[in-house]
């Protein structure tokens, strides 16, 4: 058997849907290929289930501290892990099927279910039949990285897909790996009432980030109660009678954590090793990503590859971007880069983290002249009315062109009030033109201003 397309969309995460919808509204047949749940990571295992977690998270938290605002309850929270599991899941549910009735609808379209794999640069095949289009798009997304570390297969650890399923509260969480999806994870069942130790082969929490926000949101953790196990540069597994042993050879602390549950989150490798690319002729890089020039054509013809899978983003804004950019250039007669996008992401903490741009470490190493200024949360007015006042705002400039290089906000509202920085840095304006601007009091976002004016060379 085999069947003739337009186009064929392998994965139905962030981007393929979206740009099958563009291909099919042109006029073209186009078949989406998908061996699982619709919707992908984002939908089904990333950001819808666990910032409903963190929603479920945060409302433990503030009953945990309601006497802190006058508000009095006859008791200490307790969690119910079953109904904060089926919350999520309710609401991960929901947006697939709302995708699945879109996709439905679709003219144009056919939907297959299977594993599929190239034959040839031209032509996939799945369960058996053979499918064949002038134009290919791997959506295919990424996975949990589950290294061979010592004694791992002696345990039985979680990742981001099987944490989600729990129906009980682990009575001692140890997360390896302290960095974004790790801290979210810690932070959430912390607050539902687990124990919980993060352990980390770095000298310092997410290390990518200044060394100011990686102490504040460290110091904000182990506020909260969090233990955290940095310079783990050996870590090691055994079975315990407790559920796991985890060896950490830091160089302070007890050697070994036992913990009930062991969350593993070091990583994301790209579902790219079972796809046949080597009958395709598709190159990919030694990690496993899909090479990719700047308008996501890979080094095949009429082959392209969006999202998690070409190592260009590892965000579902950044996977829908690569779907816009690959639409616009071919339906719309653009052209549009990867390079053009401005880099922006949050950290889903409580208060979270919106990073936009270059770290002051990274403009440093430009060896640009630069302006620095900072702002500590304590003297924003909002997080003080809210009582949440960690955290801080930060902004890099260039000295000479006066455009904004890179911001951070680390605290209450701050995923949100990054945008205005975002949008003034995809518009390439000089900063004072957004010092100059009148927001809105009382906000996060109205600092903005006043923290751009404090702008000023940084200390050697």
């Amino acid at each position: 058997m085999s069947r003739s397309f337009d186009a064929i969309v392998i994965g139905a995460g962030q981007a393929g849907p979206s740009l099958a919808g563009r291909l099919t509204a042109a006029g073209m047949s186009v078949a989406l290929i998908e061996r699982d749940r619709l919707g992908g990571t984002c939908v089904n295992t990333g950001c819808t289930p666990t910032k409903a977690m963190v929603a479920s998270a945060y409302v433990a938290r503030a009953a945990a501290r309601a006497a802190d605002y006058g508000v009095v309850l006859p008791g200490p929270p307790t969690t119910d892990m079953a109904r904060v599991r089926d919350r999520a899941a309710a609401i991960a549910s929901g947006s697939r099927d709302r995708l699945t009735d879109w996709l439905a609808g679709m003219t144009g379209l056919t939907l297959i279910r299977g594993h599929a794999r190239f034959t040839s640069p031209d032509t996939i095949e799945v369960d058996g039949e053979a499918l064949s289009a002038p134009k290919i798009f791997l959506n295919v997304g990424g996975r949990a990285n589950v290294p061979p570390m010592p004694g791992i297969d002696a345990i039985d650890p979680l990742t981001n897909v099987s944490i989600l399923d729990l129906a009980e509260l682990p009575r001692h969480l140890v997360v390896v790996g302290g960095s974004y999806i790790g801290l979210e994870f810690a932070q959430i069942f912390r607050r539902l009432g687990a124990r919980v130790t993060v352990v980390e082969m770095s000298p310092r929490l997410i290390a990518r980030e200044d060394e100011e926000i990686s102490e504040l949101i460290r110091a904000m953790l182990v506020a909260e109660g969090i233990e955290v196990r940095t310079n783990a540069t050996c870590i090691a597994f055994a079975a315990h009678p407790d559920g796991a042993s985890v060896r950490v050879d830091c160089t302070e602390g007890a050697p070994e954590v036992i913990g009930s549950h062991v969350l593993l989150a070091i990583g994301r490798r790209p579902n790219t090793d079972d796809l046949g690319l080597d009958k395709a002729g598709v190159a990919i890089d030694a990690r496993g990503y899909v090479t990719v020039d700047d308008r996501l054509a890979t080094n095949v013809p009429g082959i392209w590859a969006l999202g998690d899978c070409n190592g260009r983003g590892a965000f579902t804004h950044t996977a829908y971007n690569d779907y816009e950019i690959v639409a616009a250039n071919l339906l719309d007669g653009a052209d549009r880069k990867v390079s053009e996008r401005v880099s922006a992401y949050a950290l889903y903490t409580d208060p979270p983290l919106g990073r936009v741009g270059m770290t002051e470490a990274q403009a440093r190493d430009t060896g640009r002249p630069l302006l620095v200024s900072t702002r500590p949360m304590a003297q924003v007015a909002r997080a003080i009315e809210k009582g949440e006042t960690t955290g801080l705002m930060k902004v890099v400039a260039d000295a000479e062109t006066h455009k904004i290089l890179g911001a951070a906000i680390l605290g209450v509202g701050g995923d949100e009030a990054i945008h205005g920085i975002i949008d003034a840095m995809h518009a390439d304006l000089a900063y004072p033109v957004l010092q100059w601007a009148v927001p809105i009091h009382p906000t996060v976002s109205e600092l903005i201003p006043t923290l751009l004016g404090g702008l000023k060379p940084p200390q050697t």
